[in-house]
């Protein structure tokens, strides 16, 4: 029963979310918005009859979360224990665990609609790729995002944060709350990957060739700079490489022991230890393809990450270098919270199937980077034509 009452009251607030966003974004659709929640919640379904028919993590977090009864913290601990302490008061309400997968998934979803909120303000150019594939439409509705970010877990509220966050950045002032609330829910589910994004944002407002005032520049570096120092002992910790002496030494045998440990509890491990740089940030982006699919779940995701790995070709040329040096800051930004991401956790990834569950974190950053550099390439080429156009026609009068 409380199922059921949790979907109405999500569809009635969906509507009501779904009509503000629109209102004061003009350049969203109502229609692609109603639609990404049908095909998330297809997700959900799908995601949960494959909870119940092999082993899920979400069965153990909703087991955690009921034993913690009244006994939780949302601010003490981070991680996994963040899952169980942050599930427990709605577990504690009655809360089943189909409806905890209903509210995670809803979360998921949430992070898509920021991040199309991201795409669209910063990138008002529509996008047609093989062909005639509306882009942004082949973003938002990739099977693989959709199906690692419908369930009770890690995956959908950290989407759910970094698109928060991201999104705030663009105007950090009139958005501090969502700022805050982003932030909060990707630094206490994963504490490194908040410093990704902030060295990102740091690096993107210092070489941008937006005009940025320098007191903002200069109080955003600051307060960047002062939240990682205070939360440096957590991040840390988290990589297990406090206390010592050599952080680059220990960083790499945690990274060792890790990779070792995640490629002997899975079928579908890849020795990346091995892996020169390259062939592991290939592995981490474009892999499983055809060739290495662990099951059937593999073969839906090799076909998207052959889209993946056709996009990124599309970067693939001297342009873009030019591009990426002279780009805005949110485009900066996105391109080194995805180089330092991926570069991380190829040190830690060994198995195919984890793989396709953590870079759902990360990938928007890269699409949001191609993205971008497709929009400029198209604005370029409508500006030679229509200067073609204007120099043809004072030619013939």
């Amino acid at each position: 029963m409380d199922f059921i009452l949790l979907l109405f009251f999500i569809v009635f607030l969906n509507q009501i979310l779904i009509s503000n966003i629109v209102k004061r974004n003009p350049l969203l659709s109502k229609k692609i918005l109603n639609l990404l929640f049908l095909y998330h919640l297809l997700f959900f379904i799908i995601y949960y009859v494959f909870a119940i028919i092999s082993r899920s993590d979400s069965l153990v977090y909703y087991t955690k979360a009921s034993l913690a009864g009244d006994d939780y913290s949302l601010f003490k601990y981070t991680g996994t224990l963040f899952i169980d302490n942050f599930s427990a008061p709605f577990v504690s309400l009655g809360f089943s665990y189909e409806s905890m997968m209903l509210l995670y998934s809803w979360f998921g979803y949430i992070g898509f609609v920021f991040a199309y909120m991201f795409f669209k303000e910063n990138i008002p150019v529509n996008i047609t790729v093989f062909r005639n594939y509306d882009l942004m439409k082949l973003l938002l509705f990739l099977p693989n995002m959709h199906f690692w970010t419908s369930s009770l877990g890690k995956g959908s509220l950290i989407f759910m944060g970094l698109m928060i966050f991201t999104y705030s950045l663009k105007k950090p002032r009139n958005r501090i709350l969502l700022l805050l609330i982003g932030g909060y829910f990707v630094y206490m589910i994963r504490p490194p990957v908040m410093l990704f994004v902030l060295s990102g944002a740091m690096f993107g407002l210092l070489t941008g060739r937006e005009k940025i005032s320098i007191g903002l520049r200069i109080s955003l570096v600051i307060a960047s700079l002062v939240f990682l120092y205070g939360a440096s002992t957590t991040i840390l910790a988290v990589a297990k490489i406090q206390n010592t002496d050599n952080v680059i030494e220990d960083f790499q045998k945690n990274s060792d022991v890790q990779s070792e440990r995640l490629e002997s509890t899975a079928g579908s491990g890849v020795a990346m230890q091995s892996y020169p740089l390259p062939l592991k940030l290939f592995t981490f982006w474009f892999r499983p393809l055809f060739f290495d699919s662990p099951s059937v779940l593999g073969l839906f995701s090799s076909v998207e990450n052959l889209i993946y790995l056709l996009l990124f070709l599309k970067i693939c040329n001297k342009r873009f270098l030019s591009f990426i040096r002279k780009a805005p800051y949110m485009v900066k930004m996105s391109a080194v919270t995805f180089l330092l991401a991926s570069f991380a956790m190829t040190f830690v990834m060994s198995n195919l199937g984890i793989i396709m569950r953590q870079k759902s974190m990360v990938m928007y950053f890269g699409f949001f980077v191609i993205y971008y550099f497709l929009a400029e390439e198209k604005w370029k080429k409508d500006q030679k034509e229509k200067k073609y156009f204007r120099e043809t026609n004072l030619n013939l009068e």
